[in-house]
């Protein structure tokens, strides 16, 4: 025979309080004793009772989700992001409902709209967040917290990377080595930091006389960083380095060299950008702009939640309030990829 789920009457006959006093202790309301509320959870948690989410919903208009979109999945950028929001989701007992839209305008505002009934809030990563109304015809009325994106007029609470001032001085790292012949793989350009480290290090470069400068286009994914090292050997004249815009390129493009026989940093110097786990672990390590990614997605929806629970009015640009912005200012961390002074190129170690 089934065994019949264990309800809040349960609870409540087994550890000798009230039905009333059981919801109060388990969705963590301050007017429960400590003592009575420890004593509730223990026995909610032996009996193995579990809220019925949809009627705690109907009671309380709380979902107890959070909606996360994203441009997309792939990639250790965006599984370390997701894995800083869904820690703190999981420390303040709140679901993740998550999408992603592959960078597609329609399918993103899609998404966005979906999303009404279904969470209590959301953070958002839009490339298009600064093209006019996007964000005012589809956000459904609900908090909201963006990460990484740009708004033409700042309406929304942001958070995000310095990705000018990180590219700027991944430069001058490189120019300090005396490299003056530099590429550099961008990212994709619809791409908001890719927009903003491409500028950081056109503005590097040119405030250096005698400084050299190419591109070459990129997508953000290693294959496209493959396809670039393997431009650049092809392209004659050999940079002194290569910068790439994230760290997923970066790898392609060294296994690119490795292929031809061009050994890193020995016979050209090579950095990325955001200081991904695996990073530290190819060979050579990689000398790149740390960028705390997980910190980056925790800090923002803590930010989200407190909104949240505090009962705020929905911001956006009819609140007419400013909107509060985080800026995370990236570090550079050096490692033997660049051949900096901690790691020569000359070293005894393979190249």
């Amino acid at each position: 025979m089934d065994r019949q789920p264990v309800t809040i009457r349960d609870v409540a006959r087994e550890a000798g309080v009230s039905v009333a006093t059981v919801s109060r202790a388990l969705n963590g309301h301050a007017n429960v004793a400590e003592g009575v509320r420890r004593h509730v959870q223990e026995v909610a948690q032996r009996l193995r009772y579990s809220p019925h989410g949809a009627a705690r919903s109907l009671s309380s208009r709380s979902t107890q989700t959070i909606g996360v979109v994203l441009p997309d999945l792939h990639g250790e950028f965006f599984s370390e992001l997701i894995r800083g929001i869904g820690a703190v989701a999981r420390a303040r007992r709140r679901h993740m409902l998550l999408s992603s839209y592959h960078g597609d305008r329609e399918q993103q505002a899609a998404a966005l709209r979906a999303m009404r009934g279904r969470v209590d809030g959301l953070l958002v990563m839009s490339p298009f967040a600064d093209q006019p109304g996007f964000l005012e015809e589809n956000l459904p009325p609900l908090p909201t917290v963006l990460v990484n994106t740009h708004q033409a007029e700042p309406a929304w609470p942001a958070f995000e990377i310095d990705n000018h001032a990180g590219a700027v001085s991944m430069v001058e790292h490189l120019l300090g080595l005396g490299h003056r012949n530099i590429a550099f793989i961008a990212g994709p350009e619809h791409n908001y930091d890719a927009r903003e480290r491409l500028r950081g290090f056109r503005e590097a470069i040119a405030a250096h006389p005698g400084a050299e400068g190419r591109e070459y286009p990129g997508d953000f994914d290693e294959a496209s960083g493959h396809r670039a090292g393997q431009a650049i050997l092809a392209a004659g004249e050999r940079p002194q380095a290569v910068f790439a815009a994230n760290d997923m390129m970066a790898l392609g493009c060294l296994y690119a060299f490795a292929q031809a026989g061009v050994r890193v940093p020995q016979d050209i110097a090579l950095a990325g950008f955001d200081d991904i786990p695996l990073a530290r672990f190819v060979h050579p390590s990689l000398t790149t702009m740390r960028v705390s990614i997980a910190q980056l997605g925790g800090r923002a929806v803590e930010r989200l939640l407190d909104q949240i629970e505090a009962g705020a009015d929905v911001a956006g640009p009819a609140s007419g309030e400013v909107a509060d912005r985080h800026v995370l200012a990236p570090e550079l961390v050096v490692r033997a990829s660049s051949g900096g002074p901690e790691h020569p190129a000359s070293g005894t170690g393979p190249g």
